[in-house]
């Protein structure tokens, strides 16, 4: 093995940075200079007559690289000729490399780089052979000579020099100089300063090279041997066209012209089909925009241009259906069969946009069904709920793989109508990102004045759509983007009352669940007090889904008691449902039968229906602190400022000490902690508990009351009446404070509440405090008595109308597991 001699030398030299080119020592290159700090340093080196360093960049894009952006290892080289380009600012330089050098500083000087640079010669006498020298080369030259198959241009001459070298290292710059591609394997071949090193890692660059190369190849002569068979499957297929012409038999493009001339089109869907099936027939049937045009054509003929059914005008029969289908929901019912009188009179009705709101499980998917039922229209439904792309409702374009007609044209499609009643179920819970906002595109579909010439991103044609129903659903408008809103007529769909529900168990859940696991009416029997007992003690919803999955699971039990003790019938009674069920999951919270001081009930609007919501107030000696407990909203705690405001205010004449505010640490809370409350309709709550505690007036147990207060003492209309009444009615409160302005609100009670329940209405505090504290003077008589019912008009007329109604028994109040939002 040849012995090295190896000598080290420090120089400043003017340096140039090299975008995807690397020099070598002993091997002349030609570069071109286009940026001011390369021409510089070239200029000075060539005034200097000086060395000059050239080092490659690791990222040509970098136009003013510092020492971080380069390699460490560049090359020490002499310019031997210089060429400025006429009408060009870029100079071409020749250099030839000296030898490697290490950068150790880089810096620049008045626009010009300079390099303190190690510059490193390594020589050795390989003139004697030895054996690990031979078989380096060897090694080398055989690498080569495969890599050389995929070079047949230059192969013999290129093999020719490399052959005439000696020095396994400069046998691997030049291979590197000349045979390497990437710019990042020179550059790890001049940054080996030993030739054996160098050698190897060449040789293993030099594999890697041979395996892409022959992967490339074995590529080109896939697509070609693809590109004549494509070619051969043209002319067979021709020569198959031409045989069943002769033989009388329809291609795909006749076929597709006798279905677009059996339908009856608009004269702008003729048109274009007919342009996209002669461009078909021009189409070779091997290529990809054969079957794009193909699948193009057949998704328009799919949608039933001029299919539509009859509506169903007889509004009598369509109330039975819409009976029979659902109990309750009378506005809605009434809204479609007002749709039906008006489409007697003007058969041209269109643009008829209906919005469903209400919580889970109130019926409104499956309202729309019987709707469609009801007008004998077809039904289709298109849920959008987790919808983020606009595609989804516009479609792709035709160009694109994979690409389709949006989820409208589909639902068309599918139900082979255009005039159908299409659900837009969960149109809250859409989404919008970087590919869109799905609302956005709905605009134009629930768009009377647009909808009639509707444009699929796919189809591209005008689609009319001002003939189908929509009804979209949500559980709340709060998501709802208001352009949108603003093009839907607005239903709302509110919790069901105990009654509603023990109707519709009777009705339609327990025959649905008894025919599901196959028991019959005679087999499977519940008295109404176990539905009103399943009801109040096992379930606590808006809607009746959990109350269908307990009567599902009294079914099964029962099913299972019949096969194991053989018996032909199960009776379930109200004490059956503990054995059946286990214990009660709702447990009763009666309002106590004693006065209390600083304790008022007041009433909750909940996600699941109506609560009784208890305010609790306690004075302590302090230095007036307020402290507020029982997870309150910003808006609840407004509402007990305002509150106390107005105590201070009015302290004089509930005899409370006019400096409490400064003297008593003041502490309200509402109890259950754990759940959230928020809203402005426990304002009238607070203030009477507030000035209970402070005068030590007794607040009445068998009243409940609601409404937003004012600093002023105005009592102002809360929403949520009906299931804040229904709440308090059946927790065993007979009289319910209100706001005067939600009188008129009573007449959309449930009928047996507004029978049962005294209202008072209150313009403002005083009438509140009147009726609800027991004052000292009156402690040992009697409670103020209330007006009778036959004085208020509004209460006289509803229990006229429920003489021939009787309502079902409420069940009795129990306790509530969700979050409670107050109006």
């Amino acid at each position: 093995m040849p012995r090295y001699i190896e000598k080290a030398e420090m120089l400043t030299l003017p340096a140039i940075a090299l975008r995807g080119l690397v020099a070598f020592p002993s091997i002349p290159v030609s570069c071109e200079l286009e940026r001011e700090a390369s021409k510089k340093a070239a200029k000075a080196a060539l005034d200097s007559d000086m060395l000059i360093f050239l080092v490659p960049q690791r990222d040509i894009d970098c136009e003013e690289p510092g020492q971080d952006d380069l390699y460490e290892v560049g090359c020490v080289a002499k310019i031997s000729n210089s060429l400025s380009k006429s009408g060009s600012d870029t100079v071409r330089i020749t250099v030839e490399g000296y030898c490697r050098a290490s950068l150790i500083e880089l810096r620049n000087e008045n626009g010009c780089l300079w390099a303190d640079v190690l510059s490193k010669t390594v020589t050795a006498d390989f003139s004697i052979k030895d054996i690990k020298t031979e078989a380096t080369i060897k090694e080398l030259l055989d690498t080569l000579l495969e890599m050389t198959r995929f070079m047949p241009r230059y192969a013999e001459d290129f093999m020719r020099a490399v052959k005439s070298m000696e020095n396994p290292g400069m046998i691997s710059d030049f291979i590197a100089a000349n045979a390497f591609v990437r710019y990042q394997d020179k550059a790890d071949i001049l940054a080996e300063f030993e030739p054996f090193r160098r050698a190897e890692r060449c040789i293993v660059l030099m594999q890697s090279e041979v395996k892409l190369l022959q992967t490339q190849l074995d590529i080109q002569i896939k697509v070609k041997q693809a590109m004549d068979d494509n070619q051969r499957d043209y002319f067979l297929r021709e020569q198959i066209r031409a045989i069943e012409n002769e033989l009388g038999i329809d291609s795909d493009e006749q076929e597709l012209q006798k279905r677009l001339d059996s339908t009856k089109l608009p004269e702008e869907v003729r048109n274009r089909l007919s342009k996209e099936i002669l461009k078909l027939a021009k189409t070779p049937q091997g290529s990809p925009d054969s079957s794009v045009i193909r699948n193009y054509i057949e998704t328009c003929l799919d949608i039933p241009w001029d299919k539509k059914t009859k509506d169903r005008l007889n509004i009598a029969q369509a109330k039975k259906i819409l009976d029979n289908d659902h109990d309750g929901l009378t506005k809605i019912k009434d809204r479609i069969l007002e749709f039906l009188a008006v489409k007697q009179l003007n058969t041209e009705l269109k643009n008829q946009i209906l919005c469903f709101v209400g919580p889970p499980g109130t019926g409104k998917t499956s309202l729309g069904a019987s709707i469609a039922r009801a007008l004998n229209r077809k039904y289709v439904r298109v849920s959008l709920g987790g919808v983020r792309d606009e595609s989804d409702i516009r479609g792709h374009r035709k160009t694109y793989i994979g690409s389709m007609p949006g989820r409208i044209i589909t639902a068309l499609t599918q139900c082979g109508s255009m005039n159908p009643v299409m659900l837009l179920d969960e149109v809250d819970k859409m989404c919008s990102d970087m590919r869109g906002d799905p609302a956005s595109a709905l605009l134009e579909v629930l768009d009377s004045e647009q909808n009639k010439a509707f444009r699929d991103h796919f189809i591209e044609l005008p689609v009319d759509l001002s003939d189908i129903l929509f009804i979209t659903t949500a559980n709340t408008l709060d998501t709802v983007p208001r352009p949108l809103l603003d093009r839907m007529e607005v239903l709302e769909l509110n919790t069901y009352t105990p009654s509603e529900k023990l109707s519709i168990a009777k009705n339609h859940l327990i025959p649905k669940q008894i025919s599901r696991h196959g028991l019959t009416k005679k087999s499977f029997k519940m008295t109404d007090d176990a539905i009103t007992e399943l009801i109040a003690g096992y379930t606590r919803e808006s809607g009746v889904r959990n109350l269908e999955r307990e009567i599902s699971s009294l079914c099964r039990k029962a099913a299972k008691k019949m096969i194991e003790e053989d018996q032909k019938s199960v009776k379930i009674t109200a004490g059956d449902l503990e054995a059946y069920l286990g214990p009660r999951k709702i447990i009763d919270d009666p309002i106590g039968d004693a006065d209390l001081v600083g304790v008022t009930n007041g009433m909750a609007y909940t996600e699941v229906g109506g609560d009784l919501l208890k305010v609790e107030v306690l004075p302590v000696e302090g230095t007036g602190k307020i402290e507020l407990t029982g997870t309150l909203g910003d808006v609840m705690k407004e509402s007990a400022h305002i509150a106390v405001t107005y105590t201070r205010a009015h302290c004089e004449e509930y005899g409370i000490p006019e400096d409490f505010y400064k003297t008593k640490d003041i502490h309200i809370h509402v109890p259950e902690g754990a759940t959230p409350k928020d809203g402005p309709s426990a304002g009238v709550t607070m203030c009477t508990s507030l000035i209970s505690a402070l005068s030590g007036f007794r607040v009445r147990h068998d009243i409940s009351m609601t409404g937003e207060i004012t600093l002023t003492g105005r009592v102002l209309p809360i929403g949520g009446l009906r299931e804040k009444a229904t709440a308090a009615y059946s927790a065993g409160i007979r009289t319910i404070l209100i706001p005067k302005e939600n009188m008129r609100d009573i007449k959309e009670l449930d009928r047996e509440v507004a029978d049962n329940v005294t209202f008072i209405p209150c313009s403002n505090l005083d009438d509140v405090l009147s009726f609800a504290l027991i004052r000292p003077q009156k402690a040992q008589e009697t409670h103020t008595v209330l007006p009778a019912l036959e004085e208020n008009p509004i209460l006289a007329e509803i229990k006229e109308e429920s003489k021939e109604s009787p309502a079902a028994k409420y069940p009795p109040r129990r306790k509530r597991p969700y979050t409670n939002i107050n109006r």
